[in-house]
């Protein structure tokens, strides 16, 4: 991002900031979204009738044109069958997105006809102006900027408000363990539960050294001086050292000391590292509620996390969708959370993974709202998850939300860390810019994800034919190289900050059906024997 760029993207975000703080939150957030699911399938009606089939130009028309589906045809549909029978039925006629087609790195092809698409560009959502950017776009491509609107930050803020009430947080001192800028998760948490009244006592914030982000920790500060301004109590950001959680740890043992009861909310991983940190030192944080998002709570992450006398909840959600769920008291298995129906429809459908060579319950999302960063029909983040109706006597059913997504995972990104990396892009290091660079073929290197005991390890295996890659220059370039991919600035200094990247001198694994996959997803790696390797970095 070039100086005017920069200076660009930083006004858009004071302006965004200004307008989101000088809107109050909603008195009543359930009325709010009760009126939405009543009126859900009009919503979507609505949307679709303004934005696709008024653009003959639009991917989803041309999808629409080539399954002769016309707008009568689907809004019959949705009105004697409901919107999932509807949505169902258009997947199987062809109206849909894989993720690799929405990021632009695959055509759009259906019927053997290729439809002219932009990328993420071309899905935007016209009726949204304004609005608080994110982007960790590097220098390999432009990335995606998702601008979050006013009032799409204003139903964000109505979830909080359903979790607040369901958790009793307003009696809790409550701190976040997320990044700052680029990064939107931690500066909109921060600033929208201040907003609700939820005590906000510390931002601990992960990330890379100063000369990495100077200039977004100042973007950062800047705003939450503006909010302050604002009369938010937003704290500012404490960068916590390199590989270093006891912070944190220490801060939620002295309120447990003072009788007071704590939540935190963080990616997953970083919930991890507090906790672990904790019981290395010896610290009591029992009691402490953890609201873990960004990547799969897998059953060692949770098992450690209680161990220590804690709670842990996930939470769902996709920058380019919004907010997906969130789990309540009574969902205790990890990776399981309330569908939020007013703002999304969700179906699933039966595929191979591409990067874990086994069949999964693709996840496919269709925005309802108005206000959405995107349109999106049916389109795939890579992610999997099982639909079930929710059973549950809690705040989040009583708003209406009685579907339930369990055993969520990512099939075809990197989540480790909470930093989401598509795989195409992070392919196009492992098979060309390490040859290039190293020497071998590409079938000489491979990233593998998995999820050892409670933590998820991130190991970049090269072959021991490669006898002049040095492991302490083959991480740093590799790192460089993530750095400028969609995402990648922000997740290698996260990875470089909680070391989360190892290099081992080994053979790439083999699928069950003898493939070598380049990014190779391991969610069920629970024993480490069975994946050592000769340590070298």
């Amino acid at each position: 991002m070039n100086v005017l760029s920069k200076l660009g993207h930083y006004g858009r975000a004071v302006r965004a900031t200004h307008a989101y703080l000088r809107e109050p939150p909603w008195p009543n957030a359930e009325s709010r979204i009760r009126e939405q699911l009543e009126n859900r399938e009009q919503r979507w009606l609505d949307i679709l009738e303004r934005v696709v089939f008024s653009s003959p130009d639009h991917p989803y028309y041309q999808m629409f044109q080539l399954a002769g589906c016309s707008f009568g045809d689907v809004e019959r549909c949705a009105r004697r069958d409901g919107l999932e029978v509807t949505l169902t039925a258009l997947r199987e006629a062809g109206v849909y997105l894989t993720h690799a087609e929405f990021k632009g790195h695959e055509p759009i092809v259906r019927q053997g006809r290729q439809i002219a698409a932009a990328g993420p560009d071309s899905f935007v959502n016209p009726l949204v102006s304004g609005g608080f950017e994110t982007s960790s776009g590097g220098s390999r491509s432009k990335g995606v900027k998702t601008r979050s609107s006013t009032a799409f930050r204003l139903y964000y803020e109505a979830y909080n408000a359903l979790s607040i009430r369901e958790f009793g947080l307003l009696e809790r001192a409550h701190i976040e363990v997320k990044p700052v800028l680029p990064a939107g998760a931690g500066l909109g948490s921060v600033l929208g539960y201040s907003r609700l009244g939820l005590r906000v006592d510390r931002w601990f914030a992960v990330g890379g050294p100063m000369e990495d982000s100077a200039h977004y920790r100042a973007l950062t500060n800047y705003l939450v001086a503006v909010a302050r301004l604002h009369g938010v109590k937003a704290p500012f950001p404490t960068h916590l050292p390199a590989n270093d959680f006891a912070p944190a740890a220490r801060w939620l043992a002295d309120r447990k000391r003072e009788g007071i009861g704590c939540s935190v909310g963080s990616y997953t991983s970083p919930a991890v590292r507090v906790a672990a940190a904790a019981r290395d030192c010896g610290l009591d944080i029992s009691g402490t509620q953890f609201f873990a998002s960004g990547e799969t709570l897998t059953d060692g992450k949770q098992e450690l996390i209680e161990s220590l006398g804690c709670e842990v909840r996930s939470r769902y959600h996709i920058a380019e969708v919004g907010p997906v769920g969130y789990g309540c008291r009574q969902m205790r298995n990890g990776g399981c959370v309330h569908l939020f129906s007013d703002s999304l429809a969700v179906i699933s459908c039966r595929r191979l993974a591409p990067l874990a060579d086994v069949e999964v319950d693709s996840l496919h999302f269709t925005n309802l709202l108005d206000s959405a960063p995107y349109v999106l029909i049916n389109a795939e983040m890579d992610d999997s998850g099982v639909l079930e109706p929710a059973r549950c006597d809690c705040v989040f059913s009583a708003a209406g939300f009685r579907t339930r997504i369990r055993d969520i995972a990512s099939f075809g990104k990197l989540t480790g860390q909470g930093m989401t990396l598509v795989g195409a892009d992070v392919v196009q290091v492992l098979e060309k810019a390490l040859p290039e660079r190293f020497g071998g073929s590409p079938s000489d290197y491979q990233l593998v994800e998995a999820e050892v005991g409670d933590q998820t390890q991130l190991t970049l295996r090269a072959s021991p034919r490669l006898k002049a890659a040095q492991p302490e220059e083959l991480k740093r370039f590799f790192l460089q190289q993530v750095a400028a991919c969609y995402g990648g600035s922000l997740a290698s200094r996260v990875w470089r900050h909680s070391d989360a990247l190892q290099v081992v001198s080994a053979e790439p694994f083999l699928t069950s059906s003898g493939k070598v996959l380049p990014l190779h997803l391991l969610r069920d790696a629970k024993s480490p024997k069975k994946h050592a390797a000769q340590t070298i970095s």
